[in-house]
């Protein structure tokens, strides 16, 4: 259906032959598009995940902010389309050992890896926390799949632990 719905006065754009059933995209009277049906996802760490070790470790995403096309499942997000999608990683560390030689974290899609290193020997002593932030364009097929990870090589204490609100979040961006 596409019909103005003079109650919310907007022009709108839908599934089905009824205006105001499933509205896949409405453009109201200052011109704001909204697509309610756009695939858009914001996932939270329930609980602080501890004591990370060695190895590229799949970071637990356990609270769901939103998810407004039922993407996201276990910690990964599935593609319903083919895209270009928005996808960023905000990660919030602490008790980092500073003598651990190097971290990646990672973005990993069905396509490639996308990766951020640092190096904690940078601090002067173990840093009681340390928030790092990354943010790609992915290209991905339907049913591609993305997922986080942190990667500590093997020295130093295994006692870093990803705390609580960090996020992974996405959207179709075209």
């Amino acid at each position: 259906h596409i019909g103005l719905d003079d109650s919310t006065d907007s022009l709108t754009i839908g599934k089905g032959s009824t205006l105001g059933t499933t509205t896949s995209m409405a453009i109201d009277a200052n011109g704001a598009i909204t697509k309610p049906l756009q695939p858009a996802f914001l996932a939270q760490n329930a609980s602080q995940q501890s004591n990370i070790g060695t190895g590229a470790v799949t970071i637990v995403f356990g609270t769901e902010i939103f998810d407004q096309n039922a993407d996201f499942a276990s910690n990964t997000f599935t593609a319903p389309v083919t895209g270009r999608y928005q996808l960023s990683l905000v990660l919030n560390f602490k008790d980092i050992d500073q003598d651990i030689a190097g971290m990646d974290v990672a973005i990993h899609t069905s396509n490639r890896g996308f990766y951020q290193s640092f190096d904690p020997d940078i601090f002067d002593q173990d840093a009681p926390f340390f928030c790092i932030s990354m943010s790609i364009l992915a290209d991905m097929d339907a049913s591609d799949t993305a997922f986080c990870a942190v990667n500590r090589n093997n020295s130093g204490a295994g006692q870093t632990d990803i705390g609580t609100n960090s996020t992974f979040s996405g959207f179709l961006a075209c």
